[in-house]
């Protein structure tokens, strides 16, 4: 038995309302291009709009023009997508408030998150958005996932309950002596004042 070994996200899709009130919310709020439109080819009275979150990967909308905007929050019992979270530059997450408030959608303001700050609120179908901000870049060659994992690891071996700047920023450490060499014979930290 072997596994189907994933590589990605190819795309998401989810049930939008009318193809204006989409492409308002998609790229008008959350500035994701409008890069691609067909028929939804299962079903003819539907529409399919395609957007890009950002990273080249694909967020797809069903639309139907006898949907209208339901604001109500989406189910979430087991089996339900709870949210969607998409990530902020530090500079963007710091003006989301405001932005959001402007536009008088409701949100959850900042939430501290250890790893990351996140803003949550709904799309017109009652889908909860999170906004996500992570509070570290990962050192060159390494991902996201690289530094959490080693965070979560010295997070366990602390006995703390969640992963904080402390955990992340010795990760990143970590994760650097350990893919870049040097030519000092001694890599400890020292005070030379």
């Amino acid at each position: 038995m072997r596994k189907l070994q994933a590589q990605g996200v190819h795309h998401i899709t989810l049930t939008g309302a009318d193809r204006q009130t989409s492409i308002d919310f998609w790229e008008g709020v959350l500035g994701m291009p409008f890069i691609f439109d067909q028929p939804n080819l299962d079903n003819p009275d539907e529409g399919h709009l395609y957007f890009d979150p950002g990273d080249g990967r694909l967020i797809t909308i069903f639309t139907n023009e006898t949907r209208t905007p339901d604001p109500r929050r989406t189910p979430t019992e087991p089996g339900c997508v709870h949210h969607l979270a998409f990530n902020l530059s530090r500079a963007t997450f710091l003006q989301a408030v405001e932005r959001l408030d402007e536009r008088g959608i409701s949100h959850s303001g900042p939430k501290d998150r250890g790893f990351m700050d996140s803003i949550y609120f709904k799309d017109p179908m009652g889908l909860l958005i999170e906004l996500a901000c992570y509070k570290f870049e990962p050192p060159v060659g390494c991902t996201h996932a690289d530094v959490m994992i080693r965070a979560h690891r010295m997070r366990v071996d602390a006995g703390d309950y969640n992963i904080q700047e402390v955990h992340l920023a010795d990760a990143i450490e970590s994760l650097v002596a350990e893919r870049q060499a040097t030519l000092s014979s001694d890599r400890s930290p020292r005070n030379p004042y």
